[in-house]
């Protein structure tokens, strides 16, 4: 199965799994960066679908952080479990529902950040929501998406999610093309670069469906990658439940984290971005 359908199964399952834990700690530390950068207020995140695991708590740690966060989603199935996380997270959260990405229902300059992870290629118009997403920020638009000349990534297409890349648009990971369409409808781009660079390759996955989908039988490595001593949740660190988890996980953030020039991350980072300011 691909990330298009388990997201029902993870709005009750909060066991997203080593990588996903990661990757939302590494988000979170950068949405924090921008919110004290540019002094964020309003945050609108659309849509709220892209990353796999449970769906709508990207925004999560700007909500803890005292922001007034809005989240905008096409299923009305998954907003009404969205909706039930924040409320057992205890955080307010402003949730719309569109039915066309190119209109979406908010005046102009209506929010300080715009932003996005990983959802473009999923959409019917990518163009249109970009275009939005500049149109509705009076500070700042942030965009994410995989990175395509990572490992992990061709591995995932060629050999272990084939029939994933049937039901996206890969037009939508050239940020170079997404570039463009911000300077268009007039962001000016003030930073770009990667996040998302752990020791592992960007499979999407748990680690023991890997091993099953490359043949590798192993009862050691499948019991390894199994069962609650190898359960990863962010939404128990977010409930309180295991409050040592973001060092637990970010142990592993020493690449994320390198002084090095982001071109030379891009062969194993897992996300590019890229910030603008609106003029």
């Amino acid at each position: 199965m691909t990330i298009l359908d388990t997201w029902e199964h993870y709005l009750t399952n909060y066991d997203e799994g080593l990588g996903l834990v990661y990757e939302r700690f590494v988000l979170n530390d950068f949405l924090r960066d921008l919110r004290v950068r540019y002094g964020i207020a309003r945050v609108l995140e659309a849509p709220l679908f892209g990353m796999a695991g449970v769906s709508g708590i990207n925004s999560v740690a700007l909500a803890q952080d005292g922001c007034d966060v809005t989240l905008v989603d096409d299923h009305p199935k998954r907003l009404a479990g969205v909706k039930r996380i924040w409320a057992e997270l205890g955080l307010p959260v402003r949730l719309v529902f569109t039915r066309d990405w190119a209109t979406l229902p908010f005046p102009d300059r209506s929010f300080d950040l715009t932003w996005e992870w990983a959802g473009l290629w999923f959409l019917p118009d990518p163009e249109g929501l970009l275009r939005e997403l500049a149109r509705v920020s009076r500070k700042v638009v942030f965009v994410a998406m995989p990175n395509r000349w990572q490992v992990g990534y061709w591995l995932r297409k060629h050999l272990l999610d084939k029939e994933f890349f049937r039901h996206v648009d890969e037009r939508w990971v050239d940020m170079g093309r997404i570039r463009r369409v911000l300077e268009g409808a007039g962001v000016r781009i003030v930073e770009q670069g990667v996040l998302d660079v752990p020791p592992w390759p960007d499979t999407v996955m748990p680690a023991r469906e890997v091993l099953q989908r490359l043949g590798i039988r192993s009862r050691r490595l499948e019991q390894r990658f199994h069962g609650e001593e190898w359960r990863w949740s962010t939404m128990a660190y977010y409930l309180g439940e295991e409050p040592d988890l973001y060092e637990r996980v970010m142990r592993y953030a020493w690449l994320d984290r390198a002084r090095f020039p982001w071109q030379i991350k891009a062969v194993w980072a897992h996300h590019r971005y890229l910030v603008g300011v609106v003029t």
